[in-house]
């Protein structure tokens, strides 16, 4: 004859309750040692199934979300941040700008950190639930033409345009023709004013005619990129460069 254990069990592997399975004998044990009641018992294991689902519904956004590398919010130094990063960075951190579908430029020179706001704020979106994709501009550019020729463009921009936060990382390292330009313009506009795109870019804006030779299309860009953004200064020092100089003078 089975146990009431063993049974427990079976249904629980029947229903793929792995959390209630990992958490069971510690919280029976512990609910005899307090004096539970059933109804808290079953609460408590029903709290750690919740638990167990959510994580792996936040490791499923992160691993769709493609991030180059895991970089967290905790992990910035602060204090190293250009002024205006450290300004902006307690109300960007509540996530509000996805929410209200506005966009978020960070600009400046190389190895000041806009890389590792835009994934840190990617991911706290995929840890509040949140569809995040990231992504480069050259990547994304050489996407755009493949799907075009594959004809299967509209399914890429309608999948583009459904994300919560899209991130678009060095802009301005590769530059690219009208047509490329052009491209880049209709893709990115599919989200104004509705969802939230993170740019970071190591060129001010009146530098991205150096990268898009059309001065109509750089300006119209910039017009709907920055329309009711964060538009955050990363100019500063390089943190790689102050790293190898600490690194030196050991």
């Amino acid at each position: 004859m089975k146990t009431e254990k063993e049974i427990v069990l079976e249904y629980v592997q029947g229903l793929k309750l792995t959390g209630v399975r990992d958490g069971l004998d510690d919280l029976c044990v512990l609910a005899a040692q307090e004096g539970w009641s059933p109804m808290r018992l079953v609460a408590e294991l029903l709290r750690k199934e919740t638990e167990r689902r959510w994580e792996l519904h936040v490791r499923t956004r992160m691993k769709a979300a493609k991030f180059p590398q895991l970089k967290y919010l905790h992990e910035l130094d602060t204090e190293e941040l250009p002024d205006d990063a450290r300004k902006a960075l307690p109300e960007l951190e509540t996530l509000g700008f996805v929410r209200e579908g506005r966009n978020v430029v960070l600009y400046g020179n190389p190895g000041t950190g806009k890389t590792h706001i835009a994934t840190a704020l990617g991911i706290k979106a995929c840890q509040e639930g949140l569809n995040v994709l990231f992504t480069s501009v050259p990547k994304l550019l050489v996407q755009i033409r493949e799907a075009r020729s594959a004809k299967t463009l509209g399914i890429l921009q309608s999948r583009f345009e459904k994300y919560d936060l899209v991130i678009c990382d060095e802009f301005g390292y590769v530059s690219c023709d009208k047509e490329g330009g052009e491209m880049l313009f209709n893709h990115l506009s599919l989200r104004t004013g509705k969802k939230a795109t993170i740019i970071t870019t190591n060129l001010a804006f009146n530098r991205w005619n150096e990268i898009i030779k059309d001065k109509v299309l750089v300006a119209a860009m910039v017009d709907r990129l920055t329309h009711k953004a964060f538009l955050i200064n990363m100019s500063g020092q390089s943190y790689r460069l102050k790293e190898t100089q600490k690194t030196m003078n050991l």
